[in-house]
């Protein structure tokens, strides 16, 4: 019985260094090397090196002088993130919805982004569109008592095309730009 159970606890001792240890360690030593800001959380500085969040993370922004992320259903906490899990034929998303299309003082000639009124798949899609971005330039605009001009100058210095989808935004970028009075240069 010893013959059969001894090569069955070396066979579990070396997948367990394997799989337990060496894979792990060389996943680490490659994302480091390849990927170092990725793995590393993507942190994002202020001018002073103070961490302010992260370019794969929303956080969310008070006052009117800011621009806004998506909604997220879960408060923008990354241990409980991910959707509302609401089917489209469920009452509450139409209520969630609408309560979000309020906020935005939403009309029917002025209809708000889709992307605004409803939460990402995560719940902390840290990118706006484009139409996104624009929607609240006027409300930006108005709270920080600039020009829409110079808004949108800032918005398409910080616009980002992925390899797919539309060009985005992100609003934590888009925001330390704005505090940190990073204006793009104005061609004259």
């Amino acid at each position: 019985m010893l013959k059969h159970i001894r090569p069955a606890i070396a066979a579990l001792l070396l997948m367990s260094l394997i799989t337990g240890i060496l894979y792990p360690l060389t996943v680490t030593a490659v994302a480091q090397l390849v990927f170092a800001d990725q793995a590393n959380g993507s942190l994002v500085r202020d001018a002073s090196g103070q961490v302010r969040g992260s370019t794969l993370l929303a956080q969310p922004f008070d006052g009117p002088q800011w621009f806004q992320p998506r909604p997220s259903a879960a408060d923008y906490a990354t241990v409980a993130s991910g959707a509302s899990n609401l089917a489209p034929s469920n009452p509450q998303l139409l209520e969630q919805v609408r309560a979000n299309a309020s906020r935005w003082n939403a009309t029917p000639d002025q209809p708000v982004p889709m992307e605004l009124v409803t939460t990402s798949g995560s719940g902390l899609d840290p990118n706006l569109t484009l139409a996104a971005a624009r929607y609240q330039l006027p409300r930006v605009a108005a709270a920080r008592r600039l020009a829409s001009a110079q808004l949108e100058q800032l918005i398409q210095a910080n616009l980002e095309a992925p390899l797919v989808g539309p060009a985005v935004v992100n609003v934590l970028a888009l925001n330390l730009a704005m505090a940190e009075n990073r204006w793009p240069e104005r061609d004259e």
